[in-house]
Formats: C-alpha cells, sequence, structure tokens
C-alpha cells in the first residue's frame, strides 16, 4: 500500500474527516514520530528528510519544504504534497516542480472561518472590547462611547474567495465597502456594491483596511513607512493573510506614535511571535494564525487535501486544486 504522512500533529484529532477518503483509495496513513517535540508543532526540515522517505504523499501542514529537502525527498519516492489549507508559501514550488512533485491545496475550505476572525478583530478593536475587560477586572467600570462600524470604510486588499467573505459581511454591517484588486470580479463587485480603487486611494479613504493577499515579492512589505503615512489617524490595519506582508518595525512606530490608530494581526514575520514590541502596546490585538482554523474549517481543509491526495496518486488530475500545473507531464512520467 502507498503511504501517506500525516505532517500537522493536531489532524490526529480529527482523523474522522479524512481517514475514510484514504483508505477508500488503497492507501496507508500515518503520524510522525515526535521524540522530544511538542505535539502540536510543525516538522523541521530534519524531521521531514527522517520521516517522509518510503512515502508516496504528504498531507501538509506549515512545515518547510525547501529545495534541497525536495529533491532528496523526491528521489525517495514523494510524488504529492497536500496542503490542508490554502497557503502554501511553505513549500518552493519551482523545486516541486523539477523534482515532479504536484502540490495542491484546499480551495473554498476557510475562507469564511479567516472572514469570522478578521470581523471579530474588527468589531472587538471598535467597541474596545479588550481594555474595557482589563479595566473590569481591575475593579474599574470604563462606560463610554466606543467606535462603531455602521457607515464606516471598509478598504479590502484582494478581493478573492476571503475578500468576497467579507465584502458580504460589511454589507450586513452597513458598511461602505473599497477595493483593491488586480483582477477583479466586475459583476461581484456590482452585486454587493464593492467601488474597485487602486491600492492608495484605499488606504487614503479607508476607516480599516483589511489585508487578505499571498505573501509575493509584490506584497511583502505593502504595509511599511510609505503607506501608513497615507492612512487616516482614525484608521485600524487588520491582517490575518500572511507575516511580511506588514513590516512589523514600521507597524510599530505607527502605532506607537499614534500614526493610526490600531492593528489585529493574526500572522507575523516570525512565528511563533516572542519578544516583539508589538506585544507591549494597548492599540494591538493579537492570535497566534487561527484565522483560518476553526473546527468546521479544519476539518473541511483535511478532507479535500485527502481528496487532492487519492486523486492524483490514482491518476487523476484535479486541475483546480493543483498549484504547480506545469509539473503534470513530469509528475505522470514519474
Amino acid at each position: 500500500m502507498k503511504r501517506v504522512l500525516i505532517a500537522p500533529g493536531p489532524l490526529r484529532d480529527i482523523e474522522h474527516a479524512f481517514a475514510p477518503t484514504l483508505r477508500a483509495a488503497g492507501l496507508h496513513f500515518e503520524y510522525p514520530v515526535r521524540e522530544g517535540f511538542a505535539f502540536g508543532a510543525i516538522l523541521t526540515e530534519k524531521e521531514l528528510l527522517a520521516q517522509v522517505p518510503g512515502c508516496a504523499a504528504v498531507l501538509a501542514g506549515g512545515e518547510p519544504y525547501t529545495p534541497s529537502t525536495l529533491a532528496t525527498l523526491a528521489a525517495a519516492g514523494l510524488k504529492v504534497i497536500a496542503r490542508a489549507g490554502v497557503g502554501y508559501d511553505a513549500v518552493n514550488l519551482e523545486a516541486a516542480t523539477e523534482n515532479g512533485i504536484a502540490v495542491c491545496f484546499a480551495p473554498g475550505t476557510n475562507q469564511e472561518a479567516v472572514a469570522e476572525h478578521a470581523f471579530a478583530m474588527i468589531l472587538g478593536m471598535l467597541r474596545e472590547v479588550r481594555s474595557q475587560d482589563i479595566a473590569i477586572r481591575a475593579g474599574k467600570w470604563p462606560r463610554k462611547a466606543v467606535s462603531f462600524a455602521r457607515t464606516t470604510t471598509l478598504g479590502i486588499v484582494g478581493l478573492g474567495r476571503i475578500g468576497k467573505a467579507m465584502a458580504t459581511r460589511a454589507n450586513a454591517f452597513g458598511m461602505n465597502v473599497l477595493a483593491a484588486e488586480i483582477a477583479p470580479d466586475v459583476g461581484f463587485c456590482e452585486t454587493h456594491k464593492v467601488e474597485l480603487v487602486p491600492f492608495e486611494e484605499l488606504l487614503a479613504r479607508a476607516d480599516v483596511v483589511t489585508l487578505h493577499v499571498p505573501k509575493t515579492p509584490l506584497t511583502r512589505n505593502m504595509i511599511r513607512k510609505e503607506t501608513l503615512a497615507l492612512m487616516k489617524p482614525s484608521a485600524l490595519v487588520i491582517n490575518t493573510s500572511r507575516g511580511g506582508v506588514v513590516h512589523e518595525a514600521d507597524l510599530y512606530d505607527a502605532l506607537k506614535t499614534n500614526r493610526i490608530a490600531g492593528a489585529g494581526l493574526d500572522v507575523f514575520e516570525k512565528e511563533p511571535l516572542a519578544g516583539s514590541p508589538l506585544c507591549d502596546l494597548d492599540n494591538v490585538l493579537l492570535t497566534a494564525h487561527t484565522a483560518g482554523v476553526d473546527k468546521k474549517s479544519r476539518e473541511d481543509m483535511a478532507l479535500v487535501a485527502a481528496q487532492g491526495i487519492a486523486k492524483l496518486l490514482s491518476g487523476e488530475w484535479p486541475a483546480d486544486w493543483v498549484v504547480n500545473p506545469e509539473v503534470k507531464d513530469k509528475f505522470f512520467a514519474r
């Protein structure tokens, strides 16, 4: 039987979500041996090299697939990496393609989770939930007027699946919606009253800027000193996309000097976050890269990743799920 490594430790708890698909495809799955490592920690490159050889596929988390690692694993039989999620920046796609490894993801599985989380951050900050909770626990009673969502302007950077989920929620809250998107769905924008504007104009007009873009050379540090300077002093920045899209040192300076009012951050340049000056600020709301992972989305992502593995190893080609389509001929040749 072909072997599949289930790399993310927490997926042991939801085996019911993906195991039937793998078993039905005649695949044997196993979990990593984690001697001396935390159960939920991301596998290291050394662990991948020790445990993936002999496996035809990996149901992957955020572990690093570098060019050298991919070359070694391909030589040892790895053919598929299926991300239980929608991000795949931990996989060097060029090297995967060169080595005949198909990389797939799980589209359409967590956009609602991310949108709910981003809106929780927005409302929590506008309504000053954290500061009120802290004050009440300290014996105070901080009754005062707080900010509001209705009639304010939400600026969505990236109008893909998650950006669209943000737009529909903004409509429900009575917000005005702007979006910056390089390949816009004009029909969606017309239906949901989304005004398409250039990125710089969005920053200048929005009361809340929410980021929903992949990390690429074009988006890296797109929120930095120069772009923060375009924003209103009362504005909020929400980042549930990828660490590195926001230049954290520049954001810290903007928050510290009240250049902008606040930020909600779920992703960071280096994770887990430790020793960051952002932790010393009261106008920042921090979460542990959990926006896309609620109980339902986690099961959905694991299921679609397992389906991707089953299809690819049985000779099917799920084109909408494969993120390096140029590997097709080399993959089937293997």
